[in-house]
């Protein structure tokens, strides 16, 4: 999403997060140019750009039957969110990006800062977006953490603020961590360690994301767990980082340790479920598809933590009447709780968990919240059985998960020069 990354492109992030909801219908209306004026006795259309993975059918005609507000879905690829936010921000009503987008875009002053007093729910957006906390704790803040990102100076600012203020460059929609995929009935052994993705006992069986921006970090997670290298900041690789992390992947290549550089989610999943791959980066929607087909495939916590990922909503700084208060409108909805159980029920986390909370049952909450024993069969939002009573969900609670953060997905100053040596290492 970053599962996403330099894609979460159409095709990828139709399929992840399609699996879930079994609807595949999720892309939206590719709208171009700016449409007739909106009058008050017109009904409100928001044209909302995203990737498809976010743009959800059920959730628009929900707010839709709840608001007579109209979502018109614009999907396009994550790059190209950010070139529209960039070259062409009258063309889009509501922007759903990720963070690490931000250190392109808020510069451009394309951006309105949304003032959270008109944020019903602002004060419980979870601490981990606003002050890097979970439970109290500090989490990972390697790459672009969005505490880093989320508060501006002022309403037309073009540079974040050190501290919290009244205007945020987006509102938190979904986010996760991820880790490696395993099949444990292969492997027969616990795994520990980001380092089992280059042990030689796997050699043939192994894969990698081949998403530069996010496969680069899951390989710095390799290199920092064998010992090779303790990075300053993962997220943001000098070019000699850069180069020791591509020759470690370019040897591992050579040696036959890869089985498949993999792009999409599909392949990810058929590459576990053929057990042609036993151990790979992967998203935790992935593994749920290979357990839907009765496979043993485990979302594996690692000692070392797990790479996140986050992404939210924005407002475009020409925004302004009704458009914009049916803007509001709708963030104002996602955050009161139906969104954000819809979410929670297919494994991503929401942003203000107490109003998720109330439109979830406590069994649902124990299970995907609380890392507790589910006592009931765990569905999706369709119905599909997504755990069976007696499971726990990988990677424990949300305190476990979201506590045990390393670093999160980002855009490199030397993102060129990385997919430069990223695409050496496909080449080689």
């Amino acid at each position: 999403m970053s599962d996403s990354l330099d894609s979460k492109s159409g095709q990828a992030g139709i399929s992840r997060r399609s699996l879930l909801q079994g609807t595949a219908g999720m892309a939206g209306i590719l709208a171009s140019g700016v449409g007739p004026a909106v009058h008050a006795q017109e009904k409100i259309v928001l044209r909302y750009l995203g990737t498809a993975v976010n743009q959800d059918k059920t959730i628009a005609e929900k707010f839709e039957k709840d608001t007579g507000i109209k979502i018109q879905y614009v999907a396009v690829t994550t790059d190209d969110v950010t070139k529209r936010a960039v070259t062409a921000p009258n063309s889009f009503d509501l922007i759903d990006t990720e963070y690490f987008s931000l250190k392109k875009i808020v510069p451009t002053g394309n951006l309105k800062g949304i003032d959270v007093k008109k944020i019903k729910n602002a004060d419980k957006i979870t601490s981990l977006f606003t002050t890097g906390t979970v439970a109290g704790k500090a989490v990972g803040d390697q790459g672009t953490a969005p505490k880093k990102v989320i508060f501006l100076e002022g309403e037309k600012s073009k540079v974040f603020a050190k501290s919290p203020t009244q205007f945020m460059s987006l509102i938190p929609t979904v986010y996760n961590a991820d880790t490696l995929g395993i099949r444990p009935d292969l492997i027969k052994r616990p795994i520990s360690s980001w380092a089992e993705l280059l042990n030689p006992e796997f050699k043939g069986k192994a894969a990698i994301l081949n998403i530069p921006s996010i496969g680069i970090m899951d390989a710095a997670m390799v290199v920092e767990a064998m010992g090779i290298h303790k990075y300053a900041d993962k997220g943001n690789m000098t070019k000699a980082e850069i180069d020791l992390t591509i020759k470690t992947l370019i040897e591992a290549k050579k040696s036959g340790q890869f089985r498949a550089l993999w792009k999409d989610f599909n392949e990810s999943v058929n590459l576990m479920a053929s057990g042609e791959v036993v151990i790979q980066s992967m998203w935790s929607p992935a593994v749920t598809a290979v357990r839907t087909k009765g496979i043993d495939c485990v979302f594996q916590p690692l000692k070392e933590g797990y790479r996140a990922w986050a992404a939210g909503f924005g407002l475009p700084a020409t925004l302004s009447g009704k458009k914009l208060d049916g803007a509001y409108e709708f963030i104002n909805w996602f955050l009161d709780g139906w969104a954000g159980a819809y979410l929670n029920r297919q494994g991503y986390y929401s942003a203000v968990l107490e109003t998720a909370k109330a439109k979830m049952e406590a069994y649902e909450w124990a299970y995907w919240m609380e890392g507790k024993a589910a006592t009931q069969d765990i569905k999706s939002p369709n119905g599909d059985v997504l755990a069976k009573t007696g499971s726990v969900r990988d990677g424990g609670s949300y305190e476990q998960r979201m506590g045990g953060i390393a670093c999160w997905n980002a855009v490199m100053d030397e993102n060129e020069y990385m997919v430069r040596k990223w695409n050496e290492f496909v080449a080689a």
